[in-house]
């Protein structure tokens, strides 16, 4: 009965040196209060000056989505009260924003691209921070992060469900990762999302009565939200009750939405240009040198690794997400003379598993390309197994050795291939097993495996699997 629609207003903390519109230091964790400066203050006769970098960002952000680049953007101060906020006011862009219409494709769950339409991304400051735990029937007040440069990107209404609007979250991420733009570290507040919800009756064009759920910050937590919110006014619909257009917080230990003010209109900010900066103006010239410092994007790397490389499109979409990993899978295959589909399997399986069990960032992985890639060609050389790999790589990964050669050195484990040896043990196993011979030769052909199994306890896993197949089925032929 009920379509949903989401557009999300994404806040990306700018990895500037200093901030926007002062030279106050940006880096995260600082002592409450230690990096805001006067300006950050907005104490009388100080006045702010743009940070050129911050500019630049943005105009890479726009390049990076095919967005028209403003070359005449205007910074307005949009006034409203709050302790954190100490000029009264917020300095950010209203009517001519630095980057205009763009778009974004992201794949769905069902292996489908969807385009994504961003409507705008403008730069502002970042107010400060409200503490309520460390003061009893208090609140403190952090100005560190006040002027700290941000990109707001604003999408159109365009994602139908939370699934579709985590896929377009990630998409961001990675996107602002491969630029170099932010770091888009979630926990730390590098970048939150402003999730506007609004259902409507299926075939009805006109939209209906949004709620809009702040500071969501975790993928996990955006699909958690949107679902509640989306639960919410649906059963208030549905009772007969009208929805009010409001702004709500996600309380994640109840999993529900809650309102926290009714939501405010452009009028309710008062916007005007701030008599304090000029307008930017943005020359050809400018464009051009921050397009021509551009990386390969996510889009096409995914399909350069298709095409070079030969991967499905599953694993080269995995690959893609960050940058760093892209760049660890081309060092891999490298290092494995060009094995690029075990690279893949193993980075995908192996490392990724034994990261994600460890909780370890890919920066901080044991295990690097070059020994990955090392090892990746003892198994093409049939000098270990598959199977014995694993337990190379588990010692690659617990640092018990510098290559994968010296581990196999080390722990013996060099797989076994001389014939001779081979079926000289299976012919014991043939010959220990008679009950197991007669079922197999009587046409239970699953009795096979019985046999693979003998061989590889036996030989402690160190014979050739292709062999010990090949000789199996010769000498229980007959």
């Amino acid at each position: 009965m009920w379509e949903t629609v989401i557009g999300l207003e994404i806040h990306v903390q700018l990895n500037t040196n200093s901030k926007i519109f002062s030279g106050s230091d940006t880096t995260f964790g600082a002592e409450p209060n230690t990096q805001a400066s006067l300006i950050d203050l907005g104490m009388p006769g100080v006045l702010p000056v743009l940070n050129k970098e911050a500019v630049n960002m943005a105009i890479r952000f726009g390049l990076g989505v095919d967005a028209e680049i403003g070359r005449k953007s205007v910074f307005a101060r949009k006034n409203y009260f709050y302790p954190d906020l100490p000029k009264g006011y917020q300095i950010s862009q209203f009517e001519l924003p630095i980057v205009g219409k763009g778009f974004l494709d992201i794949t769905l769950d069902n292996g489908e691209t969807k385009r994504v339409g961003i409507t705008r991304a403008h730069l502002e400051e970042d107010a400060g921070k409200s503490l309520h735990e460390d003061f009893a029937g208090m609140t403190g007040i952090d100005l560190n992060r006040a002027g700290t440069p941000l990109l707001e990107i604003v999408s159109e209404p365009d994602m139908r469900s939370a699934k579709e609007a985590v896929a377009y979250v990630k998409a961001i991420h990675s996107i602002i990762r491969y630029l170099g733009i932010s770091d888009g570290n979630m926990a730390e507040g590098s970048m939150r999302c402003d999730c506007n919800v609004s259902l409507r009756r299926k075939g009805e064009e006109k939209f209906g009565t949004r709620r809009e759920v702040k500071n969501v910050n975790s993928f996990k937590f955006i699909e958690k939200a949107i679902n509640a919110e989306v639960q919410w006014q649906m059963d208030e619909l549905e009772s007969g009750r009208s929805i009010v257009q409001s702004t709500v917080l996600y309380d994640p230990a109840k999993n529900e939405t809650r309102a926290m003010r009714s939501k405010e209109e452009a009028n309710d900010y008062r916007y005007f240009p701030d008599p304090d900066l000029l307008p930017v103006v943005i020359t050809e010239q400018q464009i051009d040198s921050v397009r021509a410092s551009l990386p390969e994007l996510p889009t096409a790397k995914k399909a350069r690794f298709i095409e070079a490389y030969g991967l499905p499109e599953y694993d080269a979409g995995v690959l893609v997400a960050e940058r760093d990993l892209a760049a660890y899978f081309e060092d891999t295959v490298k290092a494995a003379n060009g094995q690029a589909k075990l690279a893949s399997n193993w980075i995908m399986g192996e490392l990724l598993g034994a990261l994600n069990k460890a909780e370890k960032e890919l920066a901080d992985s044991p295990v690097t390309a070059l020994q990955l890639g090392g090892l990746i060609n003892r198994i093409t050389d049939n000098t270990i197994s598959g199977k014995i790999a694993k337990q190379v790589f588990e010692a690659l990964w617990n640092g018990e050795g510098e290559t994968a050669d010296a581990v196999i050195e080390l722990k013996g484990l060099k797989q076994v291939t001389d014939t001779g040896a081979i079926e000289a043990m299976i012919r014991e196993i043939i010959d220990a097993s008679p009950a197991q011979v007669a079922e197999y030769r009587g046409g239970k052909e699953k009795v096979f495996g019985y046999f693979v199994g003998e061989a590889m306890k036996r030989s402690k896993g160190k014979a050739n699997p292709a062999q010990v197949n090949e000789l199996l089925k010769k000498l229980l032929a007959g």
